[in-house]
């Protein structure tokens, strides 16, 4: 096997090469009795098949969840963390996950610190993930940070899912409905146009409308449907650049009922954010910063750093909100000012993060049941007077011949 190392030798100078040798703890061994003083060491064949795993795989939340509860109970066993990052490496269900946690094991072996090297892989363990296991390693509380940091991840992921499902149920709808209208135009209309053309009876203007319809969508839907994914192509360009993803981020928030459930789901996973962080000790600029990176919304991260530059200049948090009436609700600062003067702002933005969880259940729950009738009936009426445009005419011809 081929390991690639990073090493010092006696005299300070940092040496950098590869060793053959049929384990790691025998290419160690080899540069120790070369006089070299091992940083870390690596598998170029593990770091190769984490490299190629990465564009197809990755680690789900879920994953995250189950790994941060195992870990807590093996630390509240007084396991030590490599023998914990190796057991949950040769146990776990996801393959990425596994090869992740052996290169952090590896990590730990050469010297780092855990959140040193959970900071290694950011597309699995966030700033704020990396930022509360510093914290629990400063306090010595390991085992309670993670386990927080499960419950978190756990509430987190339940709500996003719940969010998400009910936006594609209507998503589903829709796509459906212009699936079925598309069929309409382009099979079945034509085959009736062409018997009511035949017959020479007075076509209703709504008719003529159906079948102008029918005939632009024959002649240039192959047109229409590149457009479509010219369009799509668009939007997906637009939210890779900073602009495109502020416009996008403005325009989500600014939908009808939509929007609203999106604000809600951002308030509570900042308040959610700052309470855990608070909580473990995590200083209220450096929770700020945080949390602007992990909320997941452009608007809503742009006034995470206006309100951190407040509170660095000498405002309260509560004062440094209240400059955005839209976007955080006068209710939000009112309670936060609370917390500020009783001393309690972690159990104050806990009941936040509550009552913001909440909020984005019944407002998904309305939208659901909002959405389902209206979305029914809606597809009912399109393909109703559709089939109306095109079967009275002919029902007036079969009247006609008999």
């Amino acid at each position: 096997m081929l390991f690639k190392y990073k090493a010092v030798n006696d005299k300070g100078e940092n040496k950098e090469g590869e060793i053959d040798a049929s384990s790691r703890d025998s290419a160690i061994s080899g540069l120790q009795r070369r006089g070299l003083i091992v940083i870390s060491i690596k598998d170029e064949a593990q770091a190769k098949t984490i490299f190629q795993m990465s564009f197809f795989a990755k680690v789900p939340m879920k994953n995250v969840v189950i790994f941060s509860r195992q870990i807590a109970t093996l630390f509240e066993a007084q396991i030590s963390a490599l023998k914990a990052f190796t057991m949950l490496s040769t146990n776990s269900d996801n393959k990425l996950l596994a090869l992740k946690l052996t290169q952090i094991g590896d990590d730990l072996q050469a010297g780092f610190s855990i959140s040193g090297a959970l900071s290694k892989h950011p597309d699995v363990f966030t700033s704020f993930y990396v930022n509360m296991v510093k914290a629990g390693e400063e306090v010595g509380k390991l085992n309670q940070t993670f386990l927080h940091l499960a419950e978190y991840l756990d509430r987190q992921y339940s709500l996003t899912t719940k969010t998400r499902n009910a936006l594609i149920y209507p998503a589903f709808v829709i796509f459906t409905f212009f699936v079925v209208m598309g069929l309409m135009f382009v099979v079945v209309i034509p085959k009736l146009s062409a018997i009511i053309l035949d017959s020479g009876q007075e076509v209703p203007f709504y008719t003529k409308l159906v079948i102008a319809s029918s005939n632009f969508f024959v002649s240039y839907g192959l047109l229409v449907i590149i457009f479509i994914i010219i369009l799509v192509f668009w939007l997906w360009w637009m939210a890779r650049s900073e602009k495109g993803r502020n416009y996008l981020d403005k325009t989500r928030l600014s939908i009808p009922l939509v929007g609203d459930l999106y604000k809600k789901l951002f308030l509570s996973r900042i308040a959610d954010n700052m309470d855990t962080m608070l909580t473990s000790g995590i200083p209220i600029i450096r929770a700020l910063d945080i949390t602007a990176e992990v909320v997941d919304s452009n608007v809503y991260r742009g006034i995470l750093k206006e309100v951190t530059n407040g509170v660095k200049s000498g405002l309260p948090l509560s004062t440094a909100f209240e400059k955005y009436p839209e976007e955080i609700p006068g209710i939000m600062v009112q309670i936060i000012k609370v917390g500020e003067e009783t001393g309690s702002l972690g159990p104050i933005l806990k009941t936040l993060a509550d009552f913001y969880k909440r909020e984005v259940d019944d407002a998904v729950d309305t939208l659901v049941g909002l959405i389902e009738p209206v979305m029914i009936v809606v597809l009912g009426l399109g393909v109703g007077i559709l089939l109306v445009s095109v079967l009275m005419p002919i029902y007036n011809i079969a009247g006609g011949i008999s």
